[in-house]
């Protein structure tokens, strides 16, 4: 019985050639991450005179809570909530679990609104008078297909609800009340080990 012969070079050149493919392809992953992470950030950035994120918040009771960014816009203080869910997504105000349908799998998670208003809640203790608004926002990458819940933003609409700061013209800037309320919010911020959420 004849055999192919085994030549050790080429077993050697073929899990050479593995490995490579699997270095290029998470070296690939990793530069998309990099590059929406990049992207996210560019167009907080434009919706806003100051921005913090992945960081702590103190929760008034001894304690820290993660949130994802806060933002100081023309309006006050914008805490935001990111999530990267993709596929159909059912939800609503006044249902305790969101369910998530698409490509073969079907999954559900809390209803991520009593957490944004437990965030609001801890933001609002640190900056007082000035007004704290919140928002859940979701990558293009999933659709609310029975209305979208309140508080809830895709990352398309962001800068429709939250227009682009004309940095430099003093007209929009933020009042003082809101300037001296950001430098008190950001002494007392802490990093955050959390992960960070591409969008």
């Amino acid at each position: 019985m004849t055999g192919i012969p085994i030549v050790p070079q080429w077993i050697g050149l073929g899990a050479a050639g593995l490995l490579l493919a699997a270095l290029a392809f998470f070296a690939f992953r990793a530069y998309q991450r990099r590059s929406r992470r990049k992207s996210l950030l560019a167009r907080l950035e434009r919706v806003a005179d100051a921005a913090a994120h992945q960081v702590l918040v103190p929760d008034g009771m001894g304690g820290f809570i993660h949130i994802d960014h806060i933002l100081l816009t023309p309006r006050g203080v914008l805490v935001l909530d990111t999530r990267r869910v993709a596929g159909l997504i059912f939800g609503g105000d006044q249902m305790s679990d969101w369910t998530v349908m698409g490509r073969g799998h079907r999954y559900t998670f809390d209803n991520p609104q009593p957490a944004l208003y437990d965030r609001i809640a801890a933001v609002k203790a640190i900056v007082g008078e000035v007004p704290v608004e919140g928002r859940l926002l979701f990558s293009n990458v999933g659709k609310f297909t029975k209305g979208i819940p309140k508080w809830v933003v895709m990352l398309d609409g962001i800068e429709v609800e939250f227009p682009v700061v004309a940095r430099g013209d003093p007209t929009f800037a933020p009042p003082e009340q809101y300037q001296e309320a950001w430098s008190r919010l950001v002494a007392q911020l802490r990093p955050s080990p959390h992960l960070f959420t591409n969008l």
